[in-house]
Parts: C-alpha cells; structure tokens; sequence
C-alpha cells in the first residue's frame, strides 16, 4: 500500500500557512516554491482542504488561513481531506473468487475480519498524530539548524 504525496503536500501547505502567517501573503505560488511542485497541484489541494473546512482560502489580498488550532486538526481529517480513495476500505477485495472452489466460497470470511482491524488501526494511528505535532518538530528544526 502507498498513499499518495497529496497527503504530505497538504500538511506541508497546512505548516507553511501557519508558519507564514502574518509575515507573507500565503498564496498558492508562494507554496508551490515551498514545496517545489506546481501551483496547479496546490490549488487542487487547497481546495480539498477547503472543502473539508480546514482553511479559508479568501481571494485578493486575504490569502489562506487555517479555520481551526493545529491541535485541533489530526492525520487523519488531512487523510479524507485529500486522498480521493479515503473513504473506501485501504483493502479492495478481488470480486470473482470462485463459488465451486472451497478458497474462493470462504476466503472473505476468512479475511474480512483481519482486514477491518487493519483499517481501524491505520485510522486510530492517523487520529493520534495532529498537525501541532508536525509544527512544533518543525520550529525546532528550524530553530537548530
């Protein structure tokens, strides 16, 4: 399994506005150079973002802010904000296992099980990490380099 890089070009775009917030107009070039990706691709995830009401995004002058305190926003809200497959189960199941076939007949009993927990486990650790947490390492960082 592999998630896509929106999920770390979001919490990247999310700790860049907090950074810069109040020193630059946060606009989706001014990310872009950050993350060194195309504007396009930020636009697209801001509107994720926005969609999922974690920032406001206000055109001219205004740039983007961030709607609630990082502590408030966990892997997880970034997860479903911006992967398109999030609300599906990590595991998809192959359709046709044969019915005549005593593997095929039994094998999602014999898996559905394993493959829930896994799910609630990946979302529970996603709901332990927030976006205060990424911030903070990355003031100190900056802070002692």
């Amino acid at each position: 399994m592999q998630i896509s890089t929106k999920f770390t070009i979001a919490v990247h775009v999310l700790t860049a506005v907090q950074y810069f917030s109040g020193t630059y107009k946060i606009t989706s070039d001014f990310l872009a150079g950050s993350i060194g990706s195309n504007p396009v691709i930020i636009r697209n995830i801001m509107s994720q973002l926005r969609e999922a009401g974690i920032i406001v995004v206000k055109r001219g002058p205004g740039g983007i802010t961030i709607d609630r305190p990082l502590a408030e926003i966990t892997f997880l809200d970034v997860y479903k904000a911006v992967e398109t497959n999030s609300e599906e189960n990590l595991f998809r199941f192959h359709e046709n296992p044969n019915p005549a076939c005593p593997v095929g007949r039994n094998i999602h009993r014999a898996l559905d099980k394993s493959l829930r927990e896994i799910q609630q486990h990946f979302e529970d650790d996603l709901r332990r990490y927030t976006l205060a947490d990424v911030y903070d390492e990355m003031v100190e960082a900056v802070r002692i380099e």
